[in-house]
């Protein structure tokens, strides 16, 4: 049994056993606990710690734990009503005003009830995270000469040396001293944001595109402007024009499995971003999320296109999140030229710097021989996984699962384009019913969505059984509401 069920289980066993106890009498010793339940100390100390938090149980250092002394007073209730009028104004002139809307974000790291099968989700299952490699790294990491000082503001020097090796490709575009280490994807998108864009300008953004893309840019008071993505990546014709009509400085892309459509942008198209952005004065943010999630089978990847920027045009962002743990949160941030002194000053205002030991984990977790089996791993379950989902579709949903289906080669979703006029939100209500979490399409477009969508996510569930049996429970809730799927 996995630690974190252990832990749920025992606390709530605990929870239904403090009636016998009175307020203030103390529990049985954390020994009894191991002994009577047979579980590890870090279990019994963790269930223990749920119940502190609850109010339920409080703890005294060389005592023990005892059952909480209820209140007897109930507390008056904050009147918070200011806060209305305080967050909603805006200074005079402010044409943007800044919102912060996460619901597509949480949307997708929401954990479900027990029982529900996890189509939405955007990580690895555990079962495909590698969590002996990362424990083994963490523990060398740990006892790194200086691990726990403080780590040069850039990061340091060995991951910012094999980040620009991979970003750069085997052509040694790039230096170490051309990459900053940050917390993850996510920080380093929002970083890249701000350090490029003024508050009120717009930023040109895939249409559909990451819903945490949109979230950060919106609130750093940009305005996003949709450019459509087909099969091949941004129509680069459209992006040309919507250069010259919005007067965009920005424009943001996942050149590779592109979320969450999957696709992956065309070669002519990559020559025709840099040539379009280049020729606005613009910059290209580069979201290479998901170049570690390669499926097995697949054509030779393109190389970034940070490696074919030799103009400064481009700020690339990458993060060893995807292939590992949402809890190894260490990325990079690539660019050239006065960009890079503000990214770094950003930076260094917002979080001074990322931890030495999580970067030092990152070092022995990508110089260890577990790293490439790794990687061969999940190629390979994710390819197996992928083709679960599509069998299970075509079998299940065939009207969801035609001609217009777009199978990608690396990445963790698929795209389903869902019959006209249905109800998104009354069917991830449905099918969460039917026991199955699935990611509605409209938190992808920043602007009006041309058909309801849905993104179904093959990483997330426990393995094949699993996406079967969850593509299954889809079908049980578009049948129980009338939705054409055959």
């Amino acid at each position: 049994m996995q630690e974190r069920s252990s832990v749920a289980e025992l606390a709530k066993v605990l929870r239904a056993e403090l009636n016998r106890y009175s307020p203030g009498e103390k529990l049985p010793s954390s020994r009894a606990l191991i002994e009577q339940h047979r579980v590890s100390p870090v279990t019994v100390s963790r269930a223990l710690a749920e119940l502190v938090a609850e109010g339920l149980v409080v703890t005294r250092p060389g005592a023990g734990a005892f059952r909480a002394v209820p209140r007897t007073e109930t507390p008056r209730p904050a009147d918070t009503s200011w806060q209305t009028i305080a967050l909603s104004a805006e200074p005079a002139g402010d044409q943007v005003p800044r919102s912060v809307d996460a619901s597509g974000v949480v949307a997708t790291l929401a954990t479900p009830a027990p029982g529900v099968i996890e189509l939405h989700g955007g990580y690895l299952h555990p079962d495909l995270q590698p969590e002996r490699a990362l424990a083994g790294a963490l523990a060398r990491a740990g006892r790194r000469p200086g691990a726990w000082g403080r780590p040069p503001l850039e990061g340091i020097l060995q991951l910012r040396a094999w980040f620009a090796r991979e970003i750069g490709g085997p052509g040694g575009t790039l230096a170490a001293s051309d990459v900053l280490v940050t917390a993850g994807g996510q920080s380093a998108l929002t970083t890249a944001l701000r350090a490029v864009a003024a508050p009120g300008a717009p930023v040109l953004v895939e249409s559909p595109t990451y819903p945490g893309m949109l979230a950060a840019a919106r609130a750093s008071g940009l305005r996003p402007v949709p450019v459509p993505v087909d099969a091949d990546g941004v129509r680069t014709d459209l992006l040309a024009d919507a250069f010259r009509a919005s007067g965009a400085r920005l424009f943001v892309c996942q050149p590779l499995f592109q979320n969450p459509t999957g696709a992956v942008l065309a070669e002519e198209r990559r020559r025709e971003v840099l040539r379009v952005a280049r020729a606005a004065g613009a910059f290209v943010v580069e979201d290479d999320f998901a170049r570690r999630l390669v499926h097995d089978g697949a054509p030779a990847l393109p190389p970034t296109l940070m490696a074919d920027d030799r103009d400064g045009t481009v700020v690339h962002l990458c993060s060893l999140t995807k292939p590992t743990s949402p809890s190894l949160r260490v990325g990079a941030l690539a660019a050239r030229g006065p960009v890079l002194d503000r990214l770094r000053a950003i930076q260094v205002v917002d979080s001074f710097f990322v931890a030495g030991p999580l970067q030092e984990t990152a070092v022995e977790l990508v110089g260890s021989p577990a790293w490439t089996r790794h990687l061969r791993l999940i190629s390979g379950e994710l390819a197996a996984r992928r083709d679960t989902m599509v069998a299970a579709l075509r079998h299940d949903l065939p009207a969801l699962a035609g001609s217009g289906l777009y199978v990608p080669p690396g990445g963790y979703q698929l795209w389903v384009r869902l019959p006209d006029g249905t109800d998104e939100a009354a069917l991830t209500g449905g099918a969460l019913r039917a026991g199955v979490a699935v990611a509605a399409g409209r938190p992808y477009f920043a602007a009006e969505a041309p058909a309801p969508h849905l993104r179904l996510s093959f990483a997330s569930a426990s393995g094949t059984g699993e996406l079967t049996e969850g593509v299954r429970r889809l079908r049980a809730a578009c049948d129980e509401l009338g939705i054409p799927v055959d």
